[in-house]
């Protein structure tokens, strides 16, 4: 036990005393938790301008014009005459869409021709063409239906009936989770899990490939050289002590972004501790794998890197193929991030988090055995080397 707590004092002014270490694992989480704060503080995406081309020109298509720029979601930009290219005014306004009212509009309203509205929606940003979707949709639908009465009401018709003429039946649409769109709640805290993930691999990326390039790892080791358990624990207890004081940084940030905390916080706690023993095992597998820190940390990015992405966050993990799931699955951020959405998004019983509890205790465990056996294998290679160089050495000596 002496030399174990030697070992892990000298581990933790190791880490300390590294300036990559300290700026990776304390300046970046927080670097990334201010700016992605201040990228989506606002929640929503508004005055997204979207470009109205009247080819009529009449009080009606004017008044369609005025209700669009009522609308808060949108910002609209009014072309009189048809510009040369279409194409090219959205390009360089950034429009998220294009509202064509074709000429003869008002007449095709008043003689009950329904003439037909076009719009064009720019893709080519899919969060901004959502939003400006939804907006021209509530607008339009909502002067479409007014027109349609005031027509009935004119034929003598109640406003009453003809509210019912209209809409034979009404369909209320109700929110779940997240009911105000605030994109905030929604991105912020699963990116702060990512640079989480991040920061902690980078870390244990040069815990073991650091000692065994340097050769620091045979004179310092030598006496737990049978002890591969409790020399992993010396490498990571520091990551997991550091990792409560960037865990406390981003609860007070939720509360400096008014970002509501999970449900269940005791859960979360757990969860989280999971989560990062999880990821710190796995950490310290590859870099007792490859024993150039270089590379070591190469690999763990390029296994980091994606991790968001086909982590089933933002798209499902069952629209993916088999072999994608595969690597989702073995990454410990995946069941995190679901677990994560259920107690802060979704506001879910705790319960429901079990499974993915249960899928972060198998990677942690799996990831400290294969982790124990490659350092066993490992300190019986290091040591059985040294051992044959001593005695061609001793030998040597002898025939001297």
């Amino acid at each position: 036990m002496k030399e174990f707590f030697r070992l892990l004092k000298r581990e933790f002014k190791m880490f300390i005393g590294n300036s990559t270490l300290r700026t990776v694992f304390f300046l970046a989480p927080v670097f990334y938790a201010t700016l992605l704060g201040f990228v989506y503080k606002t929640g929503k995406v508004e005055n997204t301008p979207i470009l109205v081309i009247d080819r009529d020109n009449t009080p009606l298509s004017s008044q369609l014009t005025e209700m669009l720029e009522d609308n808060k979601s949108v910002k609209v930009i009014r072309y009189v005459q048809e510009p040369f290219s279409i194409k090219d005014e959205v390009i360089r306004h950034e429009a998220a869409a294009v509202v064509i009212i074709p000429s003869k509009f008002e007449a095709g309203i008043l003689q009950k021709k329904y003439p037909e509205l076009n719009v064009y929606v720019n893709t080519g940003n899919v969060l901004t063409a959502n939003f400006a979707s939804k907006a021209l949709q509530l607008t339009i639908g909502t002067f479409s239906a007014g027109v349609s009465i005031k027509a009935l009401q004119k034929a003598g018709m109640p406003a009453v009936k003809a509210a019912t003429q209209y809409e034979p039946f009404k369909a209320n649409y109700i929110t779940l989770f997240n009911t105000t769109g605030n994109y905030l709640i929604f991105m912020w805290p699963a990116m702060l899990a990512v640079v989480l993930q991040q920061v902690i691999l980078l870390a244990m990326a040069v815990s073991f490939a650091a000692e065994f390039q340097g050769g620091s790892f045979v004179k310092e080791y030598f006496k737990m050289k049978k002890w591969a358990f409790p020399t992993m624990l010396i490498k990571v207890i520091p990551i997991w002590v550091f990792s409560i004081l960037i865990v406390s940084i981003y609860y007070f940030m939720h509360m400096i972004f008014r970002v509501p905390m999970p449900e269940g916080i005791f859960n979360f706690i757990l969860l989280t501790a999971v989560f990062v023993g999880s990821v710190s095992f796995l950490g310290v597998f590859i870099s007792i794998l490859i024993s150039d820190a270089l590379k070591a940390t190469q690999i763990l990015m390029v296994i980091a890197s994606p991790a968001f992405i086909i982590s089933g966050f933002t798209w499902p993990l069952s629209a993916m193929p088999a072999f994608v799931q595969f690597i989702a699955n073995i990454i410990p951020l995946t069941p995190f991030l679901q677990a994560f959405k259920i107690l802060l998004i979704q506001k879910g019983s705790v319960e429901l988090t079990f499974p993915y509890l249960r899928h972060l205790s198998i990677l942690l465990v799996v990831y400290a055995i294969i982790g124990w056996i490659a350092l066993k294998i490992k300190l019986w290679l290091v040591f059985r080397y040294v051992k044959s160089i001593e005695e061609n050495a001793d030998e040597e000596f002898e025939e001297i």
